[in-house]
């Protein structure tokens, strides 16, 4: 399956080349040795992808939402670790481009679109995660600077990135807790420790780490926009961008488990026939088609009203949602059609199938996807 209509482009295309010449024939070596891309990371800036969504001002590719989201799909194709590396980047951008001084856009987002300054989001911590205000990072205004103090945990970028959109506590007795929340741009240096790196099931190779902040100084000027009180609402207005790719990294991996599978239902033959001739094998293609198919389409929604810049809250999440839940279906039916030679890592269905669970717990757990969804259309059809 591969995108056509009105959502191909050129930038599709040549991402599309890329993977298939480059990510795949090296995507599960370096996988399973769970080493850093360096050279793959490499290309990836030369082809523009850490500006991909940076307006052209700033030196980036200025990409709408929709494009980005079939980039996202190709690069998830080959290999989802690859989209890891720019989704945190990425979204620490947009809170920059949407949310930041002219000043800070002037300052960060040039070297972000070049990639000369790698970003990443620490938000989540060991006691807070899907419930952001539970936090304990703070934040305290001593003169020109703020005095951070507490950890970071499962931070994508954390070894490689060099900047990063950081969630703290400004106000740690406000009530509720999210108005006194405040993001800044936090930059390594003294009192900034990158600490153990997280071992992980599957989406191996990207750096995750545990982030540590002992008596760190960040520059007021780096403050998101300049006041207080405002980060939950700006890191918030981030996940949409998080949830877009995150949604499309579904569609990228059931994709390649989908296709990987067709192809071998029509070249293996049981009791003297190919599998795709079995009628149990023939429903499970289906299905698995027309859930991917429905996903995209899910993706592009969203994406598209992104684009026209109405908030998509509901429609991003009812497509991370569908999209990561047909991962997850997708790839556990692929390694059933591969049999005993899908659970091996002879082939990447073992690998696709070990990326797909973090998709439903990433960017807010489909459990809060539910919620997100149903509170949406409450408001959406008042009595």
């Amino acid at each position: 399956m591969t995108i056509e209509g009105p959502g191909e482009s050129a930038v599709v295309q040549e991402i599309r080349r890329f993977v298939d010449r480059e990510v795949v024939p090296v995507a599960s070596e370096l996988e399973h040795a769970d080493i850093y891309p360096e050279a793959l990371v490499g290309r990836m800036r030369d082809m523009g992808l850490f500006g991909a969504i940076i307006p052209e001002e700033y030196g980036g590719a200025g990409l709408d939402f929709t494009t980005y989201a079939l980039v996202i799909e190709e690069i998830a194709r080959g290999w989802m670790s690859l989209t890891g590396v720019i989704n945190s980047h990425l979204m620490m951008a947009y809170n920059v481009m949407t949310y930041g001084t002219a000043d800070q856009k002037r300052r960060l987002l040039p070297d972000m679109a070049s990639g000369a300054r790698r970003g990443g989001l620490a938000l989540t911590e060991s006691d807070a995660g899907t419930d952001v205000q539970a936090i304990r990072t703070t934040a305290v205004r001593n003169g020109d600077h703020y005095t951070v103090n507490g950890a970071k945990m499962y931070i994508s970028n954390g070894r490689y990135g060099d900047s990063f959109a950081l969630l703290a506590k400004t106000d740690p007795t406000a009530n509720p807790p999210h108005r006194g929340m405040s993001l800044f741009i936090a930059e390594k240096g003294d009192g900034f420790e990158v600490g153990r790196k997280i071992d992980k099931l599957g989406y191996r190779g990207l750096d995750t780490h545990e982030l540590i902040f002992r008596d760190h100084a960040i520059p007021a000027d780096n403050l998101v926009g300049g006041k207080e009180g405002e980060g939950f609402k700006q890191v918030m207005g981030g996940l949409e961008v998080g949830r877009l790719n995150v949604a499309a990294r579904g569609v990228g991996v059931a994709r390649a488990a989908f296709e990987a599978s067709i192809r071998y239902a029509q070249q293996r033959h049981t009791f003297g026939k190919p599998i795709a001739e079995h009628q149990a094998i023939q429903i499970k293609l289906a299905d698995m088609a027309t859930k991917i198919e429905a996903s995209r389409l899910l993706v592009l929604h969203a994406a598209r009203k992104k684009d026209r810049g109405e908030r998509c809250d509901l429609e991003a999440g009812m497509a991370k949602l569908f999209a990561t839940e047909t991962c997850m279906e997708v790839t556990q039916e692929a390694l059933r059609i591969h049999g005993g030679i899908g659970y091996t890592t002879d082939l990447p269905i073992e690998r696709y199938y070990r990326d797909a669970p973090l998709l439903v717990v990433g960017e807010g757990t489909n459990e809060i996807q539910r919620q997100v969804i149903a509170r949406g259309l409450v408001q959406r059809y008042p009595i």
